[in-house]
């Protein structure tokens, strides 16, 4: 076997390059700022808001250095990949967690179909199914068991489709895998992880299987997802972000990550015995939310995984790969909230002995995610409280000189900065898109026109609701602060329209603190008014916005490629769906097994 073509030296270049441009980036603002800031007089809030600056810039710039490397190549299939048969067995994983049994266990009933499609499986490549229940409710897991019936009566599936439900849910999503490992794993040689929501075609899992196959130290393969179904204003506004945006940024993370890549937990190929030597998870002491189960378990398995020597990538090539997301912005903060719990968590892992240098580095990003939205409140209380302590300027510096002096206009050193770091949210994302039309990827999405307008469009909506995103974000770090323990709420799947009573309710305390800012800085600080209205507005508004955002959308914009082409295996879970729902009997009874195969 020849030995893999990566290429570590070239991954190292990479990280200094973003590193250089965004430490250069975030130094420059740092230094307009100064300038602007002590332009009446130095205080010592001047340097706290250039360094606050520095902080905020560089993470803003290195975000755009993942758009911006991913725009340099194109994504391309690694070398090594095994042509003949199959010889490892496969197994994927399908954890379920309160779920609507019909819909999830139709997702299976479709890609067990597309596998028996594949050449690979009439060869003998064998493929199981595992549907690992820890459904709290009885209702539902009684469900669960019906529907199970129906999904092997559908496919015929004695043997290759198992079911369980676990007495007690500890260590959650993490947990319910690694029991499953623990008992199961030694019948499989691979584990494709999804989430309930998660769909895959036959043909990528069965790619994903033979690239691992070819490369021994392989230990996990993850795709990128696609986001479908999105039926809300925000959900696909957020789907065509996903679909047009996230490939090249997804393509960066590549570059950089190199053979310490990511794992987000689904959509995912792992080598079972790397898995199960390597992966398993620690609970930290003390109580949550900092101590107990790790949430975000997903980054830790891959570092964890990088530490003993295995490979771990990023194959942004892949299509085929699709999930779902939120359709308002209510359930993607109780989603972002567990995410920060377990970001945050993160913090105790920085030096736990033997991880690479990049693997901590990676978790030191993943808890500045969660806390940058404290650095830009941050710096808008100290730009008023610069601005209201400020003293008035001296006209008149030299004695016996009869005429003023006025202070320096640094105006356009305020703009500049302000233009510069609006660049850097928008400008990887107007590249993609002009990038796409030059290509000719954005046929895929309604021609290039559609694509600039939905760009822009996108653009505006999310500008609208990154005030109310910060606010959900500054809440849940701080409740995490205050030893506040977010649990594992339930995702909400299916219609995800908000009423405007509900929306008022999820987001009056963000109306109250717009207005409550608007007013203190009409009374403090009034100069700086017209530059806090893009904040300040959008959370007064919050309530129509959550309930605007949440409702059908209507217009043809934000098209994306899955919806000009329905997927095949999107296709047949349609189908499938579809003829079960009009199933007016209870589902024949069948037999059930209580225990993935050992």
């Amino acid at each position: 076997m020849p030995a893999p073509q990566e290429r570590p030296a070239y991954t190292r270049l990479t990280r200094a390059l973003a590193l250089v441009a965004s430490g250069l980036a975030a130094a420059i603002a740092c230094l307009v700022f100064y300038s602007y800031g002590t332009a009446d007089g130095f205080q010592y809030v001047d340097a706290v808001r250039a360094g606050l600056i520095l902080i905020s810039t560089w993470w803003l710039a290195w975000g755009a250095s993942l758009g911006l490397l991913g725009l340099t190549t194109r994504a391309a299939p690694p070398a090594l990949r095994q042509a003949g048969p199959i010889r490892g067995r496969t197994v994927v994983l399908v954890p379920v967690y309160n779920e609507d049994p019909r819909v999830t266990f139709a997702r299976v009933a479709a890609m067990d179909a597309s596998l028996r499609a594949e050449p690979a499986v009439a060869e003998g490549a064998v493929f199981h199914f595992a549907i690992l229940s820890d459904t709290r409710n009885d209702l539902i897991a009684q469900q669960e068991k019906r529907w199970f019936a129906r999904l092997m009566q559908d496919c015929a599936a004695e043997g290759r489709l198992f079911y369980r439900r676990r007495v007690q849910n500890t260590g959650k999503k993490a947990g319910n895998i690694e029991e499953f490992i623990t008992a199961s794993g030694a019948a499989y040689d691979y584990a494709l992880i999804l989430d309930a929501d998660s769909l895959m075609e036959g043909a990528t899992i069965v790619e994903m299987v033979r690239r691992m196959e070819a490369q021994p130290d392989l230990g996990l393969v993850q795709s990128l997802p696609r986001v479908t179904r999105a039926r809300s204003r925000f959900g696909r506004a957020m789907q065509f972000s996903a679909s047009l945006h996230s490939p090249i940024f997804a393509r960066g993370l590549a570059m950089m990550q190199g053979r310490t890549g990511p794992f987000w937990g689904h959509n995912a190929l792992v080598r079972v015995r790397a898995f199960a030597d390597s992966a398993g998870m620690p609970e930290l002491s003390g109580a949550p939310p900092f101590g107990g189960h790790i949430l975000s378990h997903d980054y830790v398995e891959a570092a964890l995984l990088a530490r003993a020597g295995w490979v771990v990538r990023l194959d942004d090539d892949l299509e085929g790969s699709f999930e779902e997301g939120p359709e308002n912005i209510v359930d993607h903060a109780k989603r972002d909230r567990r995410w920060c719990q377990g970001n945050l968590q993160h913090g105790r892992l920085i030096g736990a002995p033997g991880l690479l240098p990049w693997s901590r580095f990676v978790f030191f990003q993943n808890v500045f995610a969660y806390i940058a939205p404290l650095f830009w409140l941050a710096f808008i209380f100290a730009s008023i409280y610069a601005t209201y302590f400020a003293s008035l300027p001296d006209y008149f510096p030299e004695p016996y000189w009869p005429f003023p002096v006025f202070p320096p206009d640094a105006t356009s050193k305020a703009v500049g900065l302000a233009v510069g770091v609006f660049g850097l949210l928008l400008m990887p994302k107007l590249l993609i898109a002009l990038d796409a039309a030059a290509s000719g990827r954005a046929r895929g999405f309604g021609g290039a026109l559609r694509v600039t307008v939905s760009t822009l469009a996108e653009l505006v909506l999310t500008s609208i609701m990154a005030p109310v995103f910060l606010m959900y974000q500054t809440r849940a770090v701080l409740q995490v602060l205050r030893r506040r323990d977010g649990g594992w709420p339930t995702n909400n799947r299916g219609d995800g329209r908000l009423s405007l009573g509900e929306s008022w309710s999820a987001s009056r305390w963000i109306s109250a603190y717009g207005l409550g800012g608007l007013v203190l800085t009409a009374q403090l600080a009034p100069a700086l008014l017209i530059w806090l209205l893009p904040v300040a507005l959008p959370m007064i508004l919050a309530p129509l916005i959550l309930w605007w955002s949440s409702q059908e959308s209507r217009t043809t914009l934000f098209t994306t490629p899955a919806e000009q082409t329905i997927p095949p295996v999107l296709a047949t879970h349609d189908a499938i769906l579809a003829r079960w729902q009009d199933e007016t009997a209870a589902p024949p009874s069948a037999p059930v097994a209580s225990q993935s195969r050992t």
